[in-house]
């Protein structure tokens, strides 16, 4: 069984950096400890003045297959995860056809079994009228399920209010929930229509999908978690005054009502428009500065639970189509721990938060089995950082399907020198090695 022992690295874990030995034996992380004895068998890296953190588990992902694979693949979406450090992912419902069945739910994990080189879970998708589907859902196979409170993917929204009471109670499943008022954007969209006709300006994104939207869908899906007793864990948040709906009690494991918070709503802010334009197109909108500083406030302070990327690519000829035919997302994976790392150098938060919300708590929350922590016994998903390499980044180096970021150009203060997935080095200075496939995630149900 092969050895590898990581020497003299500034382990990130539970709250603390110390300066340990790790050895990984197989597929699981053996022994951590200082001074760990070598018996010669053992492949040897040297880790001073790097830090090992747990691969980040990604719990919001659009990968695009099946039925979108113009955008991206599994395959292609999860090697760019494992460059920046995700070595396991949660991708959602809206493909083609949509993970609304167990039919297509077993199928997408098939698919991701032969192509996925970071470990998988999948969300199973509510609608209007699967109710039976999610009752009979075998839930040890999906991470969770996931509500659209806002517009999404073919008919994935669920607006009959009947339909939504019944799904939260009848699920032990963490329901994940994309919240923006269907109405409210309606009004919004057809007012910036009036007014502009077909030119509506990219600015006018955050009015159109306003605060009030965001805040009125949010406040609504908590109160009807709270009504049934539902598991409820609302995605990307985006305004201050959302914030204000969560609280920081403890433990975490008794929460029943969580939030996350993704990558670009920390990054960017509606000053980024006028440069980036509709490449920082997303639902939720980006908005103000204000809300961005609240939004690292609640992190800091435990309201918000998790962090996430939202990774949704689309080819550059869609995102380059005016606002009202651009779609919204785009590819985060490949970078989002270089940008939080340059967060925790430019002191807005401490590496230890960010290892709390990227990789221990949608552990906790989602029920991962034996993933991430630095734990003997753990599968080793690790990540070996240089805090101190700075790096560009430029499109050659983008492993996107789409090929284009919305970082081109930025310049990040630390870099990922190598990701483990299963004790497996899938990731080496710029390298993809393929040397094995991910595992499927299983849950502690």
């Amino acid at each position: 069984m092969r050895e590898i022992l990581i020497k003299k690295a500034q382990l990130v874990n539970e709250g603390k950096v110390s300066q340990k030995d790790l050895l990984i034996k197989g597929d699981k992380i053996e022994k951590i400890g200082n001074h760990l004895s070598i018996n010669g068998n053992e492949e040897i890296i040297d880790a001073s003045g790097l830090y090992l953190l747990p691969g980040w588990i990604d719990d919001q992902v659009h990968f695009r297959e099946p039925g979108l694979t113009h955008k991206a693949t599994i395959a292609t979406e999860s090697r760019a995860a494992v460059a920046g450090g995700i070595t396991s992912f949660i991708d959602m419902p809206n493909t083609n056809p949509q993970t609304t069945t167990q039919k297509a739910l077993n199928e997408k994990l098939d698919l991701a079994s032969n192509v996925s080189i970071a470990n998988y879970g999948f969300l199973f998708g509510g609608t209007n009228d699967n109710l039976e589907e999610i009752r009979t859902l075998d839930v040890t196979q999906a991470a969770g399920l996931k509500l659209f409170l806002g517009s999404s993917t073919g008919n994935m929204l669920v607006d009959d209010e009947q339909v939504l009471k019944k799904i939260f109670s009848i699920t032990d499943l963490p329901i994940a929930v994309h919240c923006e008022d269907e109405n409210i954007i309606r009004k919004n969209l057809a007012e910036q229509i009036a007014k502009y006709g077909g030119n509506i300006p990219i600015e006018k994104h955050p009015e159109i999908r306003s605060k009030v939207a965001c805040f009125r869908s949010s406040s609504r899906a908590i109160q009807l978690a709270k009504d049934t007793g539902a598991r409820l864990h609302v995605f990307h948040l985006s305004t201050a005054i959302e914030t204000e709906l969560f609280s920081n009690e403890k433990p975490l494991t008794q929460k029943k009502i969580t939030a996350e918070v993704c990558v670009h709503h920390l990054w960017f802010s509606e000053e980024d428009y006028a440069k980036k334009g509709t490449l920082i197109k997303w639902n939720p909108a980006i908005k103000k500065v204000s809300d961005r500083e609240a939004l690292w406030k609640a992190l800091n302070e435990d309201k918000i639970d998790v962090l996430a990327t939202d990774h949704a690519p689309h080819t550059l000829e869609e995102k380059q189509n005016p606002y009202a035919n651009s779609p919204s997302g785009g590819p985060l994976v490949q970078h989002a721990y270089p940008a939080l790392l340059t967060a925790v150098k430019q002191g807005r938060t401490t590496i230890e938060k960010l290892v709390e919300k990227a990789c221990h708590n949608p552990a906790i929350l989602f029920k991962i089995q034996n993933r991430g922590f630095l734990r003997e016994g753990f599968f080793a998903d690790l990540v070996l950082v240089d805090m101190n390499k700075k790096f560009t980044v430029v499109k050659e180096d983008l492993l996107y399907q789409c090929k284009w970021s919305p970082f081109e150009g930025s310049t990040f203060e630390a870099s990922i020198i190598k990701t483990f997935v299963n004790g497996n080095l899938v990731y080496d200075q710029g390298k993809i090695i393929e040397s094995a496939l991910g595992k499927k995630l299983t849950f502690n149900r």
